[in-house]
């Protein structure tokens, strides 16, 4: 007699096949900068924050740095997880720049891109300047002082009285290493201009910017709005340069909105056995 007791089709529920958003923060902070995005989205996508070279818990390494080595450890991070379909990228400020490259380098491997609180354009001559001098204190003096120059500027005025958010923000901006802090200075110094791809960009992308940004204006958020063709502009009122933590409930709708809104559309897609060109 033949046993037919587990002869039956099981049902299952598995959550691997969701699109998977890789979250690239920003300078000089790791993927704890994301803590809200990593609670509040995991039911709807698979999350992976990595620590950028140098930063958080990751090796701290000494420089040269590009945006290139950048994308490249995040492609080789992809490849060590075995994700082979293509991911939505989501990097603020510097991991906006890193965002970009990746999609210039390894367009095939994005699903769609978010831009927060970053812009398209290469450092002015000023700015290259600026990233000069910054890692020259970061040598002479260690990370203090640029930690402390920059936490103000990092949030709207509103948000800097939330102590609590202030002082987590702090915490994560002295966890960065002197060798990851130069190493990403020159890496944004030398980064490639990326208007002109702008418009070549064939996957939807939403851009994200609050409002007070002190370090990047509104009008960049807005220029790459205006030069790629699928995107979506969100304008967060109240928030400065980290958006996704000061005002966590905007952020996260905007992006599950997003996030529907482009699985929706490849579910359609497979049906019609439709493609983009």
């Amino acid at each position: 007699m033949t046993d037919r007791s587990d002869d039956f089709t099981m049902a299952y529920q598995d959550t691997c096949d969701q699109i998977t958003m890789v979250l690239i923060h920003g300078f000089p902070l790791d993927s704890a900068m994301w803590e809200m995005q990593l609670q509040d989205l995991s039911d709807v996508v698979r999350l992976v924050a990595p620590d950028l070279r140098g930063h958080g818990r990751s090796d701290s390494v000494p420089g040269p740095y590009s945006m290139k080595m950048f994308s490249d450890d995040i492609a080789g991070l992809l490849e060590h997880l075995n994700i082979h379909s293509p991911v939505l990228v989501c990097g603020l400020s510097m991991g906006g720049y890193i965002a970009l490259d990746f999609y210039r380098r390894y367009p095939d491997h994005v699903a769609g891109l978010i831009l927060a609180a970053t812009r398209a354009g290469a450092d002015s001559e000023e700015g290259k300047t600026g990233r000069e001098a910054a890692a020259a204190a970061v040598k002479a003096e260690g990370t203090g002082p640029i930690v402390a120059g920059m936490l103000p500027k990092l949030l709207a005025p509103g948000s800097y009285e939330d102590g609590e958010l202030v002082e987590f923000v702090q915490e994560i901006m002295e966890g960065a290493s002197v060798e990851g802090v130069i190493g990403a200075l020159a890496a944004m110094r030398d980064r490639p201009d990326s208007m002109p791809m702008l418009a070549d960009i064939d996957v939807p992308t939403l851009i994200i910017h609050g409002a007070e940004d002190q370090i990047i204006p509104v009008s960049e958020a807005e220029a790459m709005y205006e030069a790629i063709e699928d995107a979506e502009l969100v304008i967060i009122p109240d928030a400065g340069h980290l958006p996704n933590l000061e005002q966590v409930d905007s952020f996260n709708d905007a992006v599950i909105d997003f996030i529907e809104e482009l699985t929706g559309e490849e579910d359609l897609d497979h049906e019609n056995g439709h493609h983009h060109h």
